[in-house]
């Protein structure tokens, strides 16, 4: 099957780094047990290898990162690539655990900004998804940092005075434009950061402007956001039907029969080697073919 490999693919520089601190810790002196607060990067494949060397992953979509870190009583914690809020690290102290910070640069990069105009006085619009561990970070930092995550939650908001709006590094460039130019009708002097990492403006322009094809597969879990807003962009901007599938085990031959060609991309903290069992199983189909539908 003709297969468009959309390029870049695999791990981003904020995974790549919190990955390799992990990996080189010294695990036999460090004081255990380990804790990831929250899952390291949002890949379950990922937290897997980690459970195999004792590092445990505490996870639960319902609590925030400080509710998870009332579970933790000893040893080390680590912090994930979305950043953490001042209080957790401030509890974590307070409990007497060794921290290990794996923030990623761009996010911490971000809330830095928040930070600024915090000081200068301003009240925050922070565009981000409801749960996700970077918002709660960015919105923890003060009451005056009010998060949004459609355009129609602006209405709802009731601030005054001087007025800054930025964004989670992972959203989608289409949507954050889109509810910033919204905010400017109701709040015209409001000061727009734009603080869209690269690798995920530079993953959905690829995916933007990909060759015409039958159909996209990202490649990434389902709890990734900057995954989910690949298939968003692919479909609204790009016309191209696509669909999420965290490994080759989740792709519908059905569906494949239906189709001449395909691209591929991934979401930034999707392992190299799984996209590549993707793309090598979709460049060897054929639909005539039997023998090429087994996944092994």
């Amino acid at each position: 099957m003709k297969t468009i490999k959309i390029t870049p693919r695999g791990y981003c520089h904020g995974v790549v780094s919190a990955i390799n601190t992990i990996t080189k810790l010294d695990k036999l002196s460090m004081i255990k047990p380990i804790y990831i607060l929250g899952m390291l990067v949002h890949n379950k494949k990922v937290i897997e290898n980690f459970k195999d060397d004792g590092i445990i992953t505490l996870h639960d979509p319902s609590k925030t990162r400080l509710e998870l870190l009332e579970e933790i009583n000893e040893g080390t914690v680590i912090f994930t690539a979305h950043g953490i809020s001042p209080k957790v690290k401030e509890r974590a102290l307070e409990k007497g655990l060794h921290i290990i910070d794996t923030s990623c640069k761009d996010v911490l990069k971000s809330q830095s900004v928040v930070n600024e105009y915090l000081s200068k006085d301003y009240s925050i619009i922070y565009i981000g998804k409801q749960n996700h561990p970077e918002s709660e970070a960015a919105r923890s930092i003060s009451d005056k940092v009010h998060l949004i995550e459609h355009m129609e939650d602006i209405d709802k908001l009731d601030i005054f005075g001087d007025i800054a709006l930025t964004n989670q590094t992972t959203m989608s460039i289409h949507d954050v434009y889109q509810i910033a130019e919204y905010a400017k009708t109701k709040y015209p002097n409001i000061i727009f950061i734009d603080e869209i990492c690269n690798a995920t403006r530079i993953r959905q322009e690829a995916v933007i402007n990909q060759e015409p094809v039958d159909h996209l597969y990202v490649v990434g879990d389902k709890l990734s956001n900057n995954s989910r807003k690949l298939v968003q962009v692919s479909i609204e901007q790009a016309n191209i039907d696509a669909t999420l599938i965290e490994s080759l085990d989740d792709l519908d031959i059905e569906q494949l029969s239906a189709f001449s060609s395909v691209s591929v991309s991934s979401g930034a903290s999707t392992p190299t080697r799984v996209t590549r069992r993707v793309t090598d199983f979709l460049e060897q189909f054929d639909v005539n073919d039997k023998s090429t539908h087994s996944k092994g």
